[in-house]
């Protein structure tokens, strides 16, 4: 009898995860690697968020919580959805988990029933596909390419919905494009579910704070509150407060849904750490003053990256509006050969070569639905970035 279930071959390890693991391993080895594929901050986490863990653990908060958050943090959240977001929610409409990905779990794994239809537009981040086949779902991948800045239209998500249609996934600021939907272009697409009541919204927001242009964030609930109850809105610690290893998410959504979160997160990993949960208590509730530096100092990543870059050797690399991401198409690229003779035939391929022949690592677009492309982070500094892009640059120099 087989050991491992047929059901875990729905799915591949994360892409993204697996580059990133393999440039450090890479680098542990002697190797000069310049790491493009993490996708999360170099910043240190501010430190009182730090000195709140530490005091936290001094105070004896290392017990079990309340399964789904404890009350302090649950109001705290409540408190940040009113004030940014302009979302009136209660604590009863919260759930916390050990990080924005279980959230993401937990809520498809408490919705979908064989067959049901998850619409995600692609590039998407990783996960979502895997997360719907895992749970006896359809991923339908609605294509918005750069030709579309990346999003999605109201006529394409018409045409993707379907009696079984059970979610419309929206991640905005988007991983891995940078791809930020106006508030005008989140009322459009509301105005298409309107006639679509049993299609609900997963609107990951993980990314509100890196943006980079004049424009307003807006989140769905916030432009749909006629969707309201239907919209689980997903957020976390990890991105704005460089706080991924501290594995804190939540959401607000609809009573309903909550409850079976909390139902089934009883039965898996239990309460978030508890020192974290004190973490992101502190993190929400203090001053995000150095937030300001940060930004700045990504943007200018950003535009050192595109810089470099764009137009380049046949790469074309739009501007992101927000994230850490660029995404870079190599199309240009694709049925070229290497100096030793390696043929090019997809991205996957061409990150390959920029890994094992300059030391660069990307994660390649297939990862993310959309092809031929790499996804480069600038969550790191700019003398890596420049030594990367001088890398790339030869890199496609050298084909032929």
């Amino acid at each position: 009898m087989e050991l491992i279930s047929k059901r875990l071959g729905l799915i591949k390890p994360s892409p993204s995860i697996s580059a990133m693991t393999r440039a450090k391993e890479l680098a542990a080895a002697g190797e000069d690697i310049c790491n493009m594929a993490a996708g999360e901050p170099d910043f240190p986490t501010p430190s009182h968020i730090i000195e709140a863990a530490a005091n936290a653990m001094r105070a004896g908060e290392t017990r079990y919580t309340a399964t789904d958050g404890t009350a302090a943090l649950k109001q705290a959240i409540v408190d940040k959805f009113k004030r940014e977001n302009h979302l009136s929610v209660s604590a009863a409409n919260i759930s916390v988990a050990a990080g924005a990905k279980q959230i993401i779990y937990n809520a498809f794994t408490c919705t979908i029933d064989q067959g049901d239809e998850v619409i995600v537009p692609a590039p998407y981040w990783v996960s979502y596909p895997d997360i719907v086949k895992l749970n006896g779902g359809v991923p339908v991948i609605l294509a918005a390419p750069a030709a579309q800045d990346f999003k999605i239209t109201p006529e394409r998500l018409v045409g993707a919905i379907t009696a079984r249609t059970k979610w419309l996934v929206l991640n905005s600021p988007n991983n891995p494009t940078g791809a930020t939907y106006t508030a005008a272009e989140l009322r459009s697409l509301g105005e298409v579910l309107n006639d679509y009541p049993h299609v609900h919204v997963m609107t990951d927001d993980i990314y509100e704070h890196l943006l980079f242009s004049n424009v307003q964030y807006a989140t769905f609930a916030q432009v749909n509150p006629q969707l309201a109850d239907r919209t689980l809105t997903i957020n976390g610690v990890s991105k704005t407060f460089a706080m991924t290893g501290f594995r804190i998410g939540y959401a607000a959504g609809p009573v309903q849904l909550i409850r079976a979160m909390e139902k089934l997160q009883s039965q898996s990993t239990g309460n978030p750490a508890a020192v974290s949960q004190a973490a992101a208590l502190a993190a929400l509730t203090g001053s995000m003053d150095f937030f300001t530096a940060w930004r700045d100092e990504y943007h200018a990543r950003r535009d050192l990256v595109v810089a470099r870059l764009h137009n380049q050797y046949g790469l074309e690399c739009p501007t992101p509006a927000g994230a850490f991401y660029v995404y870079v198409s190599c199309a240009a690229h694709i049925g070229k050969t290497t100096a030793k003779g390696r043929l090019i035939s997809d991205d996957s391929d061409f990150v390959m070569y920029l890994l094992d022949d300059f030391k660069v690592a990307t994660v390649q677009g297939a990862a993310y639905g959309l092809s031929p492309a790499f996804r480069i982070s600038f969550a790191t500094s700019k003398a890596i970035i420049e030594e990367a892009c001088r890398r790339i640059l030869q890199a496609c120099a050298e084909l032929h």
